[in-house]
């Protein structure tokens, strides 16, 4: 079982930046591929960006692509989203996600264990 814990939301004004930590407990991360979905309003989960199952290679949504940057601590075992020129369309709850399979990274449905959330709003 994988225990995990989102941090580091808030409310930024447009342009600004916010660091997201997804920090685990239960197993180390090391054996699972990490990743990070959204969640606005009336709307479905959406990928944001993970890590392919060997760990080596990273992976974003078209709408955050050079905006955006998953990374990871193994020896924290904590996973971290910096997320930089923030937009109004970014607000959403953000969760981090875990996997115990190699399946397709930017599906929810191929996730194990989900954190709590993390509310995160840009104003305009």
């Amino acid at each position: 079982q994988v225990q995990l814990v989102e941090s580091g939301g808030g409310l930024v004004q447009a342009g600004g930046s916010l660091r997201l930590s997804c920090t685990a407990s239960g197993r180390t991360f090391s054996s699972n591929a990490v990743g990070w979905f959204r969640q606005a309003p009336g709307k479905e989960r959406e990928f944001v960006a993970a890590f392919g199952w060997s760990g080596a290679s990273t992976y974003y949504a078209d709408s955050v692509k050079g905006r955006f940057t998953i990374s990871r601590d193994n020896a924290k075992n904590t996973v971290y989203l910096q997320m930089n020129s923030l937009k109004p369309e970014d607000t959403a709850v953000y969760y981090c996600a875990a996997r115990s399979w190699n399946g397709y990274y930017g599906s929810a449905k191929n996730y194990d264990y989900w954190g709590q959330g993390t509310q995160v709003t840009v104003s305009s």
